[in-house]
């Protein structure tokens, strides 16, 4: 594989360097071709460093004098905040240094901060936010977009949305053809809002994605689908009750386990069958969310992540650096948008 150099925003999220730096040297142990620059307060992160054993010459330090709050202004970020440890990494990705940034900061920061930075991609007008979800298969994944970066999409944002899924899917998931659907509150033609049918009329009439229509939300996870596109609204919404359910999944079960001294005995014979379980629901498993659509590879962690959780973010990062997701999708756009039909009106 290509080696790749990732800047990660070591201060952000809920925890900062505690979660981060552990993170980091777990993933140089893992990838020989990765290269990481920690960015943040030079002697915070050196102290967190002291702690660890890892190949120094594949980690450096950048250092940053400012930090944005989870709770900050995106605006007052952008304006205040130029010296921040998630402005500086992705000022790395801008000037060639980095091929990645990851950071699990705030989010609207974040992508203020790198659309700012960094610039749409060509033809697109907003990017989006996608991450991979598990399904029923063990084999397969679903990704979703927008996650929450546009509120209000247009259609034509949506179509947009569906062709960046499309390459990201058949890139990074190297799946032919991946089949796209439209989150609606049915399946069938007439359903939907005028958003949804418009997208539906234009992905139909231009035929730039392997459109298979409307898809439920209690059809998401079954694993037909290899990218559903939604508006960030929607999106958000889908992802924090997925997340919510899987830990009240977890939850009950264990609840259920600690009843009695016989189901205590029944859980540590099922605990290998449990544990297995346990991981392909977890969210950390699918953590990194891709700021799809600019001028460069941004993943977004949870701000709560935990260091394995944080680990995957890192591995995200890598595949769409060694992948070159920003060309492909660029590429992709100029030649099947160029000569989009617009949705007649009803």
């Amino acid at each position: 594989m290509t080696a790749v150099t990732i800047a990660i925003d070591a201060m952000g999220g809920d925890y900062g360097p505690p979660v981060t730096i552990p993170a980091a040297v777990d993933a140089l142990s893992r990838f020989a071709d990765l290269r990481l620059i920690m960015v943040g307060d030079a002697d915070t992160l050196k102290n967190e460093l002291r702690q660890y054993q890892f190949d120094a010459a594949r980690l450096t330090i950048q250092h940053a004098s400012q930090t944005v709050a989870m709770d900050e202004l995106p605006s007052q970020a952008l304006r205040t905040k130029k010296d921040s440890s998630m402005r500086v990494a992705i000022d790395l990705v801008k000037e060639g240094r980095a091929d990645a940034c990851v950071s699990a900061g705030n989010t609207g920061a974040l992508m203020m901060t790198a659309r700012f930075v960094l610039k749409t991609l060509p033809g697109i007008d907003r990017p989006a936010i996608i991450s991979a979800l598990p399904t029923y298969r063990t084999d397969k994944v679903v990704r979703i977009l927008d996650l929450g970066a546009n509120v209000e999409s247009s259609a034509e944002n949506l179509v947009q949305f569906a062709v960046m899924g499309s390459v990201l899917a058949s890139v990074v998931g190297n799946i032919q053809q991946p089949k796209v659907y439209l989150l609606n509150i049915g399946e069938e033609e007439i359903k939907g809002n005028e958003q949804v049918k418009q997208t539906a009329q234009l992905l139909t009439d231009n035929q730039i994605v392997r459109y298979a229509g409307y898809i439920e939300g209690d059809k998401m996870y079954q694993g037909e689908a290899d990218v559903i596109v939604c508006d960030g609204f929607i999106g958000n919404i889908v992802l924090k009750n997925t997340e919510g359910v899987a830990v009240l999944i977890k939850t009950i079960m264990k609840e259920a386990f600690m009843r009695s001294w016989m189901n205590k005995l029944l859980g540590l014979m099922v605990k290998p069958v449990m544990k297995s379980f346990a991981h392909r629901i977890d969210p950390g498993h699918y953590n990194g969310a891709t700021l799809i659509g600019l001028q460069g590879t941004v993943i977004k962690s949870h701000g709560s992540a935990n260091a394995s959780a944080f680990t995957n973010a890192i591995k995200e990062a890598m595949m769409g650096a060694q992948c070159n997701i920003p060309v492909r999708i660029r590429d992709e756009v100029e030649k099947l948008l160029k000569n989009l039909k617009p949705a007649a009106d009803e």
